[in-house]
């Protein structure tokens, strides 16, 4: 059926989590995931906490009455006495910080004057501490969208939770090695239109996490929590998009289940539900409360001053970044962004080698794309120093463009590369080659000459010069 969001008074807010590329947020460990080392193991049992005003948590309460044994995998090159909570927390992340004040300025946000670490009471097992330590950094922030302005009420700073490996009827698995990786979480008002528009701001977030070079990528490293409700339903948390293209039908089917919530007249609660691969959701957890803070008595406020707010680089836009290099090499939009998405030292290359910078990002793009759709061949191993290769030949006239897809495939297949099985031809040569094929094939259409023209001259003749050619001798 067609949802009219209006008339349903639609509410929709995003939290957007992203991992950052510095050492842990409270301890100098590497920020490394997915290690698969275990040194040793641990176990724990934690309990629920009263926050700040003196009262629990009914998140917390609930994942404490489970009764769960927790087990904690843990690798001594990415986790220390602090991830263990046998040592106290080091000093706020430096750079971390400065990331999470970038983001604030991209955004136009107001910087907070005084950092005050909290703590978040979280008793699912994935702190060893039983609680999560977060910083508000800024408020009040604004990113433009195609239906209008988004607030960003907080960005906050916070500590990645631990990595939950299996569970059963009586314990769960982590691993340690993600806890403690600095993590920004970007939260909106509720003023998102439509599943549709929940999805560009997610993706308008992204962009702009991305742009400070800091983002972790990867599967996992950032994750889209969305907040939901309509007129007579509490909100409702739906936890763990991986990805944006999920975000539209999976809010669609939640407001769904909503109406038939308030159709039937069932009991319904505020909650926090899981999002499920086929883009329904199911219940997690009652939806916490600001009963689970309280300040954290380990570290010491952060003050910001005016004088580090102005040592901060406000990065350019990777959209902004995009139009320049579009308009820089006169390459297609998309193009500029697979340049910007890989990270491509595209500069290096147009500045170094006199060959179309649209060719050069056909070498560098396009070309493993198809190999990788074709061949199943694994990008990672055609290097920067093979690239080279290839265009420095290129440009020496050695091969030609056509001969270049097959050199790659070569290199990625660990094949010897033979300069001369790709040795371009004089026009001479090639003429005389192409008499013997006309003769060969007397009465043949100028189609099927140009077939055996084209393998006979395989990747050493482009096909509009054997054309030309061939038309030439026919006349």
């Amino acid at each position: 059926m067609q949802l009219n969001y209006k008339e349903l008074d639609f509410k929709c807010g995003l939290e957007i989590h992203q991992q950052l590329e510095t050492h842990k947020l409270f301890c100098k460990c590497p920020s490394i995931t997915n290690t698969g080392k275990v040194d040793y193991t641990i176990k724990r049992k934690l309990r629920a906490s009263a926050g700040e005003l003196g009262k629990v948590d009914v998140a917390a309460l609930y994942e404490e009455q489970k009764d769960k044994t927790f087990i904690y995998e843990v690798n001594k090159d990415t986790a220390c006495l602090v991830e263990l909570d046998e040592s106290p927390p080091e000093e706020l992340n430096k750079e971390a910080l400065k990331v999470a004040l970038q983001i604030a300025l991209l955004t136009s946000a107001k910087v907070i004057d005084e950092i005050q670490v909290m703590r978040k009471v979280v008793v699912d097992g994935s702190n060893v501490s039983g609680f999560q330590r977060t910083a508000l950094i800024a408020v009040d922030g604004t990113i433009q969208t195609s239906k209008g302005p988004v607030k960003i009420p907080t960005i906050c700073l916070e500590e990645e939770a631990a990595k939950k490996i299996k569970r059963d009827e009586k314990s769960v698995t982590y691993n340690l090695d993600r806890l403690g990786i600095p993590l920004i979480e970007i939260a909106t008002d509720s003023n998102i239109k439509d599943p549709e528009h929940a999805k560009e701001v997610a993706g308008l977030i992204g962009m702009i996490l991305r742009s400070t070079e800091k983002a972790k990528r990867g599967l996992g490293s950032v994750r889209q929590d969305v907040n939901v409700s309509i007129k007579g339903h509490p909100r409702v948390e739906l936890k763990g998009f991986q990805d944006l293209k999920g975000i539209p039908k999976t809010v669609e089917n939640e407001i769904k289940r909503q109406s038939e919530n308030l159709k039937h007249k069932k009991e319904i609660k505020s909650e926090v539900r899981k999002v499920e691969p086929d883009f329904s959701s199911s219940f997690l957890r009652p939806m916490p409360t600001g009963s689970r803070l309280y300040p954290e008595t380990d570290i010491p406020p952060v003050k910001i001053t005016k004088k580090l707010l102005a040592e901060i680089k406000i990065p350019e836009l990777i959209t902004e970044r995009t139009v320049n290099i579009e308009k820089k090499y006169s390459l297609n939009s998309v193009l500029a962004r697979e340049i910007l998405k890989q990270n491509i030292p595209f500069d290096y290359y147009a500045e170094k080698y006199s060959i179309n910078p649209n060719l050069i990002a056909e070498i560098l793009i396009e070309i493993p794309k198809e190999l990788k759709t074709r061949f199943n061949i694994d990008s990672k191993k055609i290097s920067g120093k093979d690239f080279e290769f290839v265009l420095e030949n290129l440009e020496n006239k050695s091969i030609n463009r056509e001969a270049v897809k097959d050199i790659l495939l070569d290199i990625a297949q660990g094949k010897h590369i033979d300069l001369n099985k790709y040795k371009q031809e004089d026009n001479k040569e090639i003429e005389t080659k192409l008499k013997e094929i006309i003769v060969k094939n007397k009465g043949a259409s100028f189609s099927a000459l140009m077939g055996e023209a084209m393998k006979e001259f395989k990747n050493k003749v482009p096909g509009k010069q054997i054309s030309e050619l061939l038309n030439k001798l026919l006349k």
